[in-house]
């Protein structure tokens, strides 16, 4: 397993979900050591946010977003759109929140309920993480209309072209790099991790997803962020440090992340 000193944030992690969850302690500290330091932990589902409000009281150095996935944008209501506006005082960010044909919920309802929670980050103030594949340019309109260049955010594990991660960047938006860059049939990805400006990238791990091409078949962990971390710094022929440092710092910025210990 690759090591930093420089302390990596996983900008995107479910900590609360299986298997992770039930080994928490362990997974925690793994990833201490490995030097990833910090974690984003985005909701997917009204009824998983009290489940990452819980994980977030233990563990300090957890960052909360709390949103409706795609995958389940049938579910918002006036009521849950009102628990999201109250929970949300509490988080760093929106999220995870957008667009996804691949899923059965219509894409008139995912654009719906994304709209909803767009306001509701407009509202309240905060940065947003962006689920999207394959309909960026929908996004992006959505995202201008609603006025999130006003909030920003971070578009997870990004899997579009440097052309369309710039039309996010001049939202304001940073573009997230998962284990994906690490598979030996990666394009896309070594693309944005090569040709993006440092100071607009930052890592995650979508754990227990997108496991890095070393560990692939198992489910994966915040510690593998450094195996990210190691390919974006061969690619760009930058010391692995550096790209912890920037990365991290972009995390900060983003999410206004100053709880985090530097």
């Amino acid at each position: 397993m690759v090591l930093v000193t420089a302390g990596l944030i996983d900008s995107h992690c479910h900590l609360d979900l299986e298997p992770l969850s039930s080994d928490l302690p362990h997974i925690v500290q793994e990833a201490d050591v490995a030097g990833v330091q910090g974690f984003v932990v985005p909701g997917v589902h009204p009824d998983g946010w009290a489940g990452i409000s819980a994980i977030v009281a233990q563990y300090p150095r957890i960052m909360p977003a709390y949103g409706i996935h795609p995958m389940h944008a049938d579910c918002l209501d006036d009521q849950i759109l009102e628990r999201l506006a109250e929970i949300s005082a509490h988080g760093v960010a929106i999220g995870e929140i957008g667009l996804d044909p691949v899923y059965t919920v219509s894409l008139e309802q995912q654009e719906r309920a994304f709209r909803q929670q767009l306001r509701v980050a407009v509202a309240c103030g905060l940065p947003v993480l962006i689920h999207c594949r394959s309909v960026f340019q929908r996004v992006v309109t959505i995202l201008r209309e609603e006025g999130a260049d006003r909030v920003g955010g971070i578009m997870h594990a990004f899997s579009g072209s440097v052309e369309m991660a710039w039309e996010f960047i001049r939202l304001g938006f940073a573009i997230s790099i998962s284990g994906t860059v690490t598979w030996n049939n990666a394009v896309k990805p070594l693309r944005i991790a090569r040709e993006l400006p440092l100071e607009h990238l930052v890592l995650e791990t979508d754990a227990p997803d997108m496991t890095p091409q070393r560990y692939r078949g198992v489910f994966n962990r915040p510690a593998w962020l450094t195996e990210t971390a190691q390919r974006v710094s061969e690619v760009r022929g930058v010391p692995l440090e550096e790209v912890a440092r920037i990365t991290t710092a972009n995390v900060r910025r983003i999410l206004h992340a100053e709880l985090i210990s530097a």
